[in-house]
């Protein structure tokens, strides 16, 4: 009862629970990181600005209360008395009293409407606004940019949901002379909700929305997080400057838990902007997965800076000055990179032979935990369903021999049936993984394919992979090639959690995860009909592939077909 009282919306707004300790030390911590940001250079004057949602385990997340840090005041002067407290909802439940003169009367942050559109429709627990150098200049260098993107950088791991071969993409919006003004194109940028892989509209993964000539918004899932990602830019900015390697644990107040995720994400993105500025500095364009010299005009922040832009849309002219009519080539896997016979008689069966091994070898990490927790999940909806092979998989508590034979039944029977789910293909990614390690598994490629990417990445076109098979096996795949890794010609991948490949919907958000406002600008290729017709409804070019042990098409279909890339 007691814990009811206290988790309920009203007891969060009482003057006892504003003068809590959970209050007092959230105050404390933003006057701390507002100082620590002001001399490490982050924070110049009364600009930027620190939102931490007080941590309760007793309050649930969305009725938690927000401190937030005052507007025109010195950062480096900031007491915690200094602070607003506001509700869930926004509304300011204490407010700092007035200082004498030459301070200017107590005034809620400018970012505040940004702040809470954040926390409304990200679920963050704290968001900071930086105004540092290199999330200025990297809007800078190409004024009609729409969007930051860059590709095979070590530090892009380090962002959430993204890992070295992923193609990271920041949303950019215009700068205003206030910034509550920004709030809309904030919205607009990251917060309406779409289907699927793509939760959210145009940027599904951003945690983070640059200003043009500004700084940058970073949020993060706790205000821990938050806290030791922007002090991690900070320390690593400044110890640059003096080629000193950062030592962390001096800057991180002793009482603060380091988390075990999301951290240092906003360090990472401090890092890719600069990467991307000298990288500019020397011709080179950090767009693309080789970071070649710049020899396309770009829509996007990748590329040179000067010429025809498009608003998102990848290379438009080629070093010869020949105008490419596709912006991106987004390919299918089985039957159109790879024969149907690698996946069938390679792949699946080694998945089936070692699921058992692999779940009784790692049964206990976190990401095989992941793996049963979406396994037990499809397999009660099969069982409602009366999906044929479905077996009811035990509680934890009858241990793990019997937990691990019926997964391994009812996974027999979705590779059996080429179910194509993401519970399946995600744990199949994983145990293919531990194949190509141990070089057990080699990905095969037609012969065809190699050149044909190296051809694209000459031209600027950038290549997608979208397949039913998991981002990792995706990657794995041709990362480990007969040919090489192939992954340096391959801008990212999609797979089944966007949507059923046979849906329109699947390939009219992928349009708009690459930006491209003209969806037939995008060729898709694939071996399967039925994938072909719904990327056409969707506005896609479409190319049928006919490889050996391929199936076969409709008749008269009108659709183009080829044998090879080499006729693309």
């Amino acid at each position: 009862m007691a814990s009811a009282l206290i988790g309920s919306p009203t007891a969060a707004t009482s003057q006892a629970y504003l003068e809590s300790n959970p209050v007092r030390e959230t105050k404390a911590l933003i006057t701390e990181l507002c100082r620590q940001f002001y001399h490490l250079g982050w924070v110049s004057g009364t600009g930027g600005s620190v939102t931490i949602k007080v941590h309760d385990e007793a309050i649930p997340r969305p009725n938690q209360l927000i401190i937030m840090s005052p507007s025109g005041v010195q950062k480096e002067r900031m007491v915690p008395e200094d602070m607003y407290v506001l509700s869930s909802s926004g509304s300011i439940l204490s407010s700092p009293l007035p200082k004498p003169f030459p301070y200017k009367p107590p005034k809620c942050s400018d970012c505040a409407a940004l702040f809470l559109k954040a926390y409304e429709m990200r679920n963050a627990g704290a968001v900071i606004h930086s105004h540092g150098m290199e999330s200025c200049l990297v809007t800078m260098i190409n004024p009609l940019a729409k969007e930051f993107r860059i590709t095979h950088m070590e530090m892009i791991k380090g962002i959430q949901g993204h890992g070295y071969y992923d193609e990271l993409v920041i949303p950019i919006i215009e700068n205003t002379a206030h910034e509550r003004e920004l709030t809309d194109s904030l919205a607009e940028a990251v917060c309406s909700v779409y289907l699927g892989y793509f939760q959210i509209e145009a940027y599904p993964k951003a945690t983070a929305v640059l200003v043009r000539n500004h700084g940058i918004y970073i949020w993060g899932d706790s205000w821990i997080s938050a806290k030791t990602q922007v002090l991690r830019i900070a320390s690593n900015a400044k110890d640059c400057a003096k080629n000193k390697k950062p030592d962390l644990n001096d800057l991180v107040p002793k009482r603060i838990t380091r988390p075990s995720n999301n951290n240092g994400m906003a360090e990472c993105y401090h890092y890719l902007f600069d990467a991307a500025i000298k990288l500019h500095q020397l011709g080179l364009d950090w767009s693309t997965p080789n970071h070649g010299p710049i020899t396309i005009s770009r829509g996007v922040l990748g590329g040179h800076p000067n010429g025809n832009i498009s608003r998102k849309a990848g290379p438009l002219i080629s070093n010869d000055g020949v105008e490419p009519s596709r912006s991106c080539i987004v390919l299918d896997i089985e039957g159109t990179t790879t024969p149907i016979s690698f996946v069938t008689d390679v792949l699946f069966p080694y998945a089936r032979h070692n699921v058992g091994r692999h779940l009784d070898a790692t049964y206990y990490t976190a990401e095989t935990q992941d793996d049963i927790k979406l396994l037990r999940s499809q397999v009660e909806n099969d069982l409602r369903q009366g999906i044929a092979g479905a077996v009811p998989i035990p509680s934890d508590d009858a241990g793990k021999e019997e937990v691990v034979a019926a997964l391994v039944a009812n996974v027999e029977a979705m590779i059996k049936a080429d179910r194509k789910i993401t519970a399946l293909k995600q744990l199949q990614g994983h145990i293919w993984r531990t194949g190509f390690q141990n070089n057990e598994l080699k990905g095969i490629v037609f012969d065809d394919v190699p050149e044909a990417l190296e051809n694209w990445h000459t031209l600027g076109i950038k290549v997608y992979i979208y397949s039913s098979g998991s981002r990792l096996a995706q990657r794995l795949l041709f990362g480990n090639t007969s040919y090489g890794d192939l992954r340096k010609y391959l801008s990212g991948y999609f797979d089944t959690a966007v949507g059923n490949k046979k849906e329109t919907s699947s390939y009219t958000e992928i349009s708009e995860y690459l930006g491209v406002d003209n969806p037939s600008k995008i060729l898709f290729v694939t071996d399967v009909f039925e994938e072909a017709v719904a990327a056409q409804a969707a506005g896609f070019e479409v190319i049928i592939s006919v490889r050996p042990g391929n199936a076969p098409v409709p008749k008269n279909h009108g659709i183009k077909t080829i044998t090879s890339f080499s006729e693309i």
